[in-house]
């Protein structure tokens, strides 16, 4: 167990190091220091935090001396290079990249499905995909009641998915096209302003993106059975926030009274809807907030035992930084 752990963010200037910076803050984390590590261009830069300016330090292999969690988001490359260094100097490392993820020998943890898998990390643990947390958070619960037989989900993700960078861009990209002006795409490789494509990761074999593999596999090893999950993701020009789409079918009968009870006591999950009006969660509506809102449920009428519904969470937050920060929370209670 740990009182007051001395604590590194690796990554620290990019948007998910921000926002890690602001849970410890807002969570009040009993940290007893605070280092920030980024690259050396970033290195001497002051940021604020609990009324204090921290100095970035450059990220190195010898900076991780006393360090007891690491909250890694820096890359997957870089965690590949960095994270044994900081296990050999006796942290815990959070990674939330996709380097480690379907390591058999590292743990992929929501700590709302499965936080036990913390206990057999070798010093490092895994956050999932950011699209992979926000549609289990919604799908365990229903699977533990009903016995989840097959998923497809689509997913509307925003340029918060692709980084800081991304999201510079679009802003960038779309103030060019209302004036009319043209512009070069650097950042995703086509235009993105009042656009919408196939999620911009690698093309397998199989004609699925990394992406949508992500969440197929990820969900199994969290889940620990074969989930069957099939996903088809777009990145759609929205700042912040992604959506997804879940058509479920179950093993057992259900009625949608019960699906609507068993989500509203799901931990992380809110129902949020207005039938009368026809409004539903939006990215506008999740944007900074910590739940996964749900609502829009409906019996799929093609299906026996199919339910649809609709999902938004914050992949910056839940998706990304807030899973993290809860890892550790759960580390300090040994």
């Amino acid at each position: 167990m740990m009182n007051k752990p001395n604590v590194a963010i690796m990554g620290a200037t990019g948007a998910v190091g921000a926002e890690l910076l602001e849970l410890l803050e807002e969570r009040n984390f009993p940290l007893n220091s605070l280092k920030l590590l980024a690259s050396a261009r970033s290195a001497g830069k002051k940021i604020n935090f609990r009324g204090e300016d921290i100095t970035v330090e450059e990220l190195t292999h010898d900076c991780f001396e006393g360090v007891d969690i690491v909250l890694a988001s820096a890359g997957g490359s870089l965690s590949k290079e960095y994270a044994p260094s900081a296990v050999k100097a006796g942290a815990v490392v959070v990674d939330n990249t996709s380097h480690y993820r379907m390591d058999p020998e590292v743990p992929l943890v929501v700590p709302e499905i499965n936080p036990e898998d913390i206990k057999w990390n070798k010093g490092i643990i895994a956050n999932p995909n950011c699209s992979t947390i926000l549609m289990v958070l919604a799908l365990w619960p229903l699977h533990k009641k009903f016995g989840v037989k097959r998923t497809v989900c689509s997913t509307y993700q925003a340029a918060s998915g692709a980084g800081a960078l991304a999201m510079q861009e679009l802003e960038q990209e779309t103030a060019a096209k209302l004036q009319g002006e043209d512009f070069e795409n650097t950042v995703i490789n086509q235009p993105y302003a009042f656009n919408l494509f196939p999620h911009n990761s690698p093309m397998k074999e199989n004609g699925y993106v990394e992406e949508e593999l992500k969440m197929m596999n990820e969900t199994s090893k969290i889940f620990h059975e074969d989930s069957k999950v099939t996903a088809t993701c777009v990145r759609v020009p929205i700042m912040r926030a992604h959506s997804e789409s879940l058509n479920i079918e179950f093993d057992n009968a259900y009625t949608i009274e019960e699906a609507y009870e068993v989500l509203r006591s799901a931990p992380g999950v809110e129902v949020f809807e207005n039938r009368e009006e026809n409004l539903w969660a939006t990215p506008l509506d999740v944007s900074g907030k910590d739940p996964v809102y749900v609502g829009r449920l409906r019996r799929d009428v093609t299906l026996d035992n199919g339910l649809e519904l609709w999902l938004v969470g914050d992949q910056v937050r839940k998706g990304a930084a807030l899973n993290a920060v809860q890892i550790a929370e759960l580390l300090l209670e040994g």
